[in-house]
């Protein structure tokens, strides 16, 4: 079974927009890795954005 394309982009995307990296680098990253990098930097968002929640 493959990983779906789409899933795919999306993980590149996400990770080039939220840590600068270039399109190489995300896709030199193992599956394993890249989704623990995903779900970290999501996390952080989570918890930003609850933290600016907060603020208001």
């Amino acid at each position: 079974m493959s990983y779906p394309s789409e899933r795919l982009f999306e993980e590149v995307a996400y990770l080039s927009h939220y840590l600068g990296w270039p399109y190489e680098q995300v896709m030199a990253l193992d599956h394993r890795e890249r989704q623990r990098w995903v779900a970290q930097v999501s996390r952080m968002n989570e918890r930003i954005n609850e933290l600016a929640g907060r603020g208001r």
